[in-house]
């Protein structure tokens, strides 16, 4: 009997690991900053500002720091780039790698689609060349891996989606996707692909098991 996926997508931040943004409210709290101020910072000229070009690496980390900091000097409030870096990592989700696990012996492909940044290292940043790293040990799971940061395009672009299905040899409609952003869920939805918004791990999971009829985690 034919099944009706052969792959799962998964972001890594905030759907492998837990999410970024939780390290940002604890920075804007420390900072005496509005809740979600870093989030309205990277929402403002999307598709220009100073994480959007760090993100297709068309800007190095000196000039990432002084232009986010212009980008929140903009809406009112004091933040350098620097620091919104420190904090980008997230610890990893084991229910999450345990399911990684339990589709690759259910015979389901396996890949990735990460915005990321071209310093440093962790969730949402530069890969490791250090095998016995944990980070690694996950995305050596994938078949396949896109980052942002080396593909020079960054979700939400539908290119980005497409060019997974190409490596994969798959149409969008083969597959599920991974995004704890809606933004980035939906033009993998538009595409055709059965999209997933991760709100949690638990729910992220249990929404996987119902497409799937496969028990996960």
């Amino acid at each position: 009997m034919s099944r009706r996926f052969d792959a799962v997508i998964f972001d890594f931040g905030g759907v492998i690991t837990a999410s970024p943004f939780e390290a940002f409210n604890r920075l804007e709290a420390e900072r005496g900053l509005p809740r979600d101020f870093i989030r309205q910072v990277n929402a403002a000229n999307p598709d220009s500002n100073a994480w959007a070009q760090f993100e297709r690496a068309e800007i190095d980390a000196a000039t990432f720091d002084a232009r986010f900091k212009a980008d929140a000097a903009a809406l009112g409030h004091t933040l350098d780039g620097a620091s919104v870096l420190a904090v980008l990592s997230g610890s990893i989700r084991p229910a999450m790698v345990t399911a990684l696990d339990q589709l690759k012996v259910a015979g389901f492909r396996l890949a990735c689609i990460t915005n990321n940044v071209p310093s440093g290292h962790g969730a949402g940043m530069a890969r490791s060349a250090d095998s016995k790293d944990a980070y690694e040990q996950v995305f050596a799971r994938f078949e396949q891996v896109i980052e942002s940061s080396k593909a020079g395009v960054r979700k939400p672009d539908p290119r980005i989606y497409l060019m997974m299905c190409e490596k994969l040899g798959l149409e969008p409609a083969q597959c599920i996707y991974l995004d704890d952003l809606g933004i980035n869920c939906k033009p993998a939805a538009q595409l055709g692909m059965a999209a997933i918004k991760v709100s949690s791990g638990e729910q992220a999971l249990a929404d996987l098991s119902v497409l799937l009829e496969l028990p996960l985690g």
